[in-house]
C-alpha cells in the first residue's frame, strides 16, 4: 500500500495536472504555447457549448417530462398502504435528473476535448516538445515525412473512434439489463473515456516515437494504476464547462510530464533490451 501511495500509484498519477501547472508557472517561455490554444478554445467553446448544451438540455427536458408523467402515474396507482414510498419515488426522480445533467456535461466536455486537441495540435505539439526537452534534456523524434505523418494522425483518430464504437455500443446495451446493467454500463463508460483521455494526452511524446496504436493502448494499461488516476482527474477537468477551455492545454502538458517520468524511461529500457 505504501508503494501504491508513493510514486507508483493512483494518487501519484492523479497529481500530474497540478505538477504541470507548477512547471508552467515557473517557465514563462511556455506561456506562448498555452495562450493561443486557450484563445482558440474560447472561440470554439462558445459555439460548441451553445449548440450542444442547448440540444442536450432539450433532450433532458423531454426525458424529464416523460419521467415526471411516469412518476405521477406510479404514485397515483400506489395502494394506500404504500403511500410511504411516494417520497422515495420523488427523490429517485430528482437523482435521475441530476445524473442526466452530469452525463451531459461529461459527454459534452469529452467531445469538446477531442475537437480542441485536434484543432490545437500544432501548438500542443510544440508545448509537448518544449516540456520533454525541459524534463529530459533531449527530444527524440522519428521522422516519417509529412504525408505519412498526416496519415498516422487520421488513422489514430479512426482507431479511437472504432474503439469507442466497439466497446461503447455493448456498454450502452447493458443499460437494458435488469439489476446491475446500469452499474456495469456506467463503470465501463468511465473506464473507456478515461482510456481515450490517456491516449489523447499521452500522444505527443508517444507519437514522436511513432508507436503503433496497439503499443500506445498497451502503455496506458501497463501504467496502471497511475494512468487510471491521471485519466480520471483529466476527465473531470475537461468536463467542467468554461474551466475546460483552460484545462485542456494543462492536461496536454501533464500527459507529457507523465510520459517523461513514467513511460519513456521504461520504454527506452525495454528498447535497449530488445536490441541487445
Amino acid at each position: 500500500m505504501r508503494q501504491v501511495l508513493s510514486g507508483f500509484g493512483f494518487f501519484s498519477g492523479a497529481s500530474y495536472p497540478f505538477r504541470a501547472l507548477a512547471v508552467v508557472r515557473r517557465t514563462p517561455r511556455l506561456w506562448g504555447y498555452l495562450l493561443v490554444p486557450i484563445l482558440l478554445n474560447f472561440i470554439l467553446g462558445i459555439t460548441f457549448y451553445a449548440g450542444s448544451l442547448y440540444f442536450g438540455w432539450q433532450l433532458i427536458q423531454d426525458i424529464i417530462v416523460n419521467l415526471t408523467n411516469w412518476i405521477d402515474t406510479l404514485i397515483a396507482n400506489l395502494p394506500a398502504w404504500l403511500e410511504i414510498l411516494e417520497d422515495f419515488i420523488v427523490v429517485f426522480g430528482f437523482l435521475l435528473r441530476f445524473l442526466l445533467v452530469i452525463i451531459l456535461l461529461i459527454v459534452t466536455g469529452f467531445v469538446f476535448a477531442q475537437l480542441g486537441v485536434t484543432l490545437g495540435s500544432p501548438w500542443y505539439g510544440q508545448l509537448s516538445e518544449q516540456l520533454e526537452k525541459l524534463r529530459t534534456g533531449q527530444l527524440q523524434v522519428v521522422e516519417v515525412g509529412i504525408f505519412k505523418d498526416i496519415g498516422r494522425a487520421i488513422l489514430f483518430e479512426l482507431k479511437k473512434l472504432a474503439l469507442i464504437i466497439c466497446i461503447g455500443i455493448p456498454l450502452f446495451l447493458f443499460n437494458f439489463v435488469a439489476g446491475i446493467g446500469t452499474l456495469v454500463s456506467t463503470t465501463g463508460g468511465i473506464i473507456l473515456t478515461g482510456t481515450i483521455v490517456c491516449l489523447d494526452f499521452f500522444d505527443g511524446p508517444l507519437e514522436r516515437r511513432r508507436l503503433s496504436f496497439r503499443e500506445k493502448l498497451g502503455i496506458v494499461y501497463k501504467s496502471l494504476p497511475a494512468s487510471a488516476g491521471f485519466g480520471l482527474v483529466c476527465l473531470g477537468l475537461i468536463s467542467i464547462p468554461l474551466l475546460n477551455l483552460v484545462t485542456i492545454p494543462l492536461c496536454v502538458a501533464s500527459g507529457t510530464l507523465f510520459c517523461c517520468d513514467r513511460i519513456l524511461p521504461k520504454y527506452l529500457l525495454s528498447s535497449l533490451k530488445t536490441k541487445s
